[in-house]
């Protein structure tokens, strides 16, 4: 079984999370309660299958440090940003993303794995750059390739290259698992707080060599 690489950009994959809320929760501030599992959506990435390396970027409010702490303890590389990046200063984590892939892939040229990409950003790729050309590089040097994204906000062009060459996971398919909502803060409309479904990876698409 191939080991699996998962590079995570998380801020992509929670700012799109609160979107969906906002259609499928209750409360007028489904927005502000949704919180991704990370733990299911850490073995969503793998499937159970060999973890060789992982890195996942994200912000630095206070309250998310025990989470980002649970996902260290599992082998995650952790690294974390000013959350008020705008644009151009995400381009920072989205680099050191790309940086980081291509790096394994000369690593492990001689072992390509498979490359699991949590984000639907598929932008600069008409100039050679983004995740997108990025993937396009280790697919050509024998990497398996996975995408999970939101439906919604995954780049067409990168999604359509991933289903022909790879796997494209939607995100949509495992909400209820990979989400949970926090209760309503006081003052505001009350709304019930949801744990997380337990995760159902047989619905998940994997591809053997």
């Amino acid at each position: 079984m191939d080991n699996v690489f998962i590079y995570w950009d998380n801020s992509n994959i929670f700012h799109e999370a609160q979107r969906l809320a906002e259609e499928r929760e209750e409360g007028d501030d489904a927005r502000n309660r949704v919180r991704i599992n990370f733990d299911n959506m850490l073995r969503l990435a793998h499937a159970d299958r060999p973890l060789q390396n992982a890195l996942a970027v994200g912000s630095v409010p206070p309250e998310m440090r025990q989470l980002w702490n649970r996902l260290e303890v599992k082998g995650v590389e952790v690294r974390l940003f000013d959350r008020g990046l705008g644009r151009g200063e995400q381009e920072v984590p989205d680099r050191l993303l790309q940086l980081q892939m291509l790096q394994d892939a000369l690593d492990y040229n001689g072992t390509p794995g498979v490359v699991v990409l949590l984000t639907g950003d598929g932008a600069g790729y008409s100039e050679g750059a983004g995740f997108h050309s990025t993937l396009e590089r280790m697919h050509k040097r024998g990497w398996q390739v996975e995408i999970l994204s939101w439906a919604h906000s995954c780049n067409q062009r990168m999604r359509r290259w991933a289903e022909e060459n790879g796997i494209f996971v939607a995100l949509d398919d495992f909400y209820e698992a990979i989400t949970f909502m926090e209760p309503s803060r006081p003052g505001f409309e009350l709304a019930r707080p949801r744990k997380s479904a337990e995760l159902d990876l047989s619905l998940r698409p994997v591809r053997s060599r």
